[in-house]
């Protein structure tokens, strides 16, 4: 095969995630010539060129407004028709579970089925979403291939070096990412009230819209051991965020949550998780080195997630070092399992097989 290969791989840049860098950049060093979709329909020659598409929450449509809704649904509609009428290989990653309860839940799922059966290949970074594409599409026809999240080792600057201090310190817990409702920062507020003198709190991100930062700051106004940092985190600052803290608490959904980059980012840097039992934590299989936990209905989920901080504190209190050797051994498993070099040839390798 010809090693410039003109493929479109779409977003082909993401601010907010080095994930889309990382995998571009990998196969652009193996040759690939990657274009944005914006220009796949540009013109008859660049539209011939293209081989092969890979998608990236293609499903996502902007629901600002209905009539923005609707007009990313046709313009999508109309991207699919063409790949198919010219015969491309059309390749796309699961992120999510197939519901992410939006205003555009309903047409989005559509969009989904349509990609779903059109696709030659899915990939998926968790061994779970197979089930789950099983069960909602019987008669799958794509290849389903499992190819891991890459790791975040070094990619937003050096891990720094670990202080012998932290006596008698409380156990200080870090949410970090984009703060959006359903990840159930409200549930971990109400959690962390409960262990004033034994935990400190830092959520550090940017929320998604005004009145859900007016709604946190509410809620936690009250309380001494939780520290808000409502903004947006430039990349340079993540490995300082993690360094200060003993441990990541991530309590997603399991309802609506699969993967998680910032699990992995996590893992990176040098720290271990409290985080419900999602698709990323349950392929590591790490053991006692990170707090996960599962729950049955919701309601279940802040005593289960209340466990899990009590076992941290037990831990921190007796023997503080050991959060942190757990989050290093971490690092050396994502090092060995998601490492950037086993990712981006799975990728090539999957692409190979189908345009050869």
């Amino acid at each position: 095969m010809d090693s410039h290969t003109k493929i479109i791989f779409n977003p082909c840049e993401n601010k907010e995630n080095q994930y889309i860098a990382i995998l571009v950049k990998g196969l652009e060093k193996h040759g690939y010539d990657v274009n944005r979709l914006d220009d796949f329909l540009s013109s008859k020659k660049h539209y011939q060129s293209i081989k092969l598409l890979h998608l990236n929450w293609f499903e996502n449509l902007d629901d600002s407004s209905a009539t923005s809704m609707w007009k990313s649904y046709f313009r999508k509609l109309v991207v699919l028709a063409a790949i198919r009428f010219g015969k491309k290989k059309l390749v796309w990653t699961m992120h999510n579970r197939l519901s992410h309860e939006k205003k555009s839940g309903k047409l989005s799922r559509a969009l989904t089925g349509k990609i779903v059966s059109q696709a030659d290949a899915i990939v998926i970074h968790s061994e779970v979403s197979r089930d789950i594409l099983r069960s909602q599409y019987p008669n799958l026809k794509a290849k389903v291939i499992h190819i891991p999240h890459p790791d975040f080792v070094d990619v937003y600057g050096q891990i720094l070096p670990e202080s012998n201090e932290n006596k008698n310190e409380k156990l200080k817990l870090l949410f970090i990412g984009a703060i959006k409702p359903y990840k159930n920062i409200e549930l971990l507020i109400e959690v962390v009230k409960g262990f004033s003198d034994s935990v400190h709190l830092t959520i550090a991100g940017n929320p998604n819209s005004e009145a859900y930062r007016v709604e946190l700051q509410k809620l936690a106004e009250k309380v001494p051991n939780i520290s808000l940092e409502l903004k947006f985190i430039p990349d340079a600052e993540l490995p300082s965020y993690i360094h200060q803290s003993d441990l990541l608490i991530l309590p997603y959904s399991l309802e609506s949550s699969l993967n998680s980059g910032t699990v992995i980012l996590a893992f990176s840097y040098g720290r271990a998780v409290i985080c419900p039992r999602i698709g990323t934590i349950a392929d590591l299989n790490a053991g006692d080195d990170v707090f996960d936990y599962s729950y049955q209905q919701e309601s279940e989920h802040l005593k289960a997630l209340e466990k899990q901080i009590l076992k941290a504190v037990t831990l921190h209190q007796t023997n503080p070092k050991s959060l942190i050797e757990k989050g290093h051994r971490m690092r050396d498993l994502v090092l060995k399992k998601n490492s950037e070099q086993v990712v981006t040839n799975s990728l090539i390798e999957l692409y190979e097989s189908l345009l050869n």
